[in-house]
């Protein structure tokens, strides 16, 4: 089986030294001397935050959709008679 190796990015960044002290002191032991994993670690864990945020909010839009309401409700009666089968 062949890996597919990762393409990296390098970027200089500058940061506050009492962020980096910050970082390292609220960092999993394991990261306290891998910066990058570090930076990367919340890198990915700022996109997965975003990314639901972004789902959360276009479902919170949808759900103020009268269109999208009135097929729901639709549905919701279509699927009356099934929840009431027992099963």
């Amino acid at each position: 089986m062949k890996k597919t190796a990762k393409k990296t990015i390098r970027r200089s960044i500058a940061l506050p030294s009492e962020l980096v002290e910050e970082l390292r002191a609220a960092a999993p032991p394991e990261l306290h001397d891998n910066f990058n994993r570090l930076v990367t670690s919340i890198l990915v864990d700022f996109t997965k935050r975003q990314k639901k945020y972004q789902f959360e909010t276009a479902m919170a839009e949808m759900a103020k959709d009268p269109a999208i309401q009135e097929s729901c409700s639709g549905l919701s009666e279509e699927f009356m008679t099934a929840e009431d089968d027992g099963l």
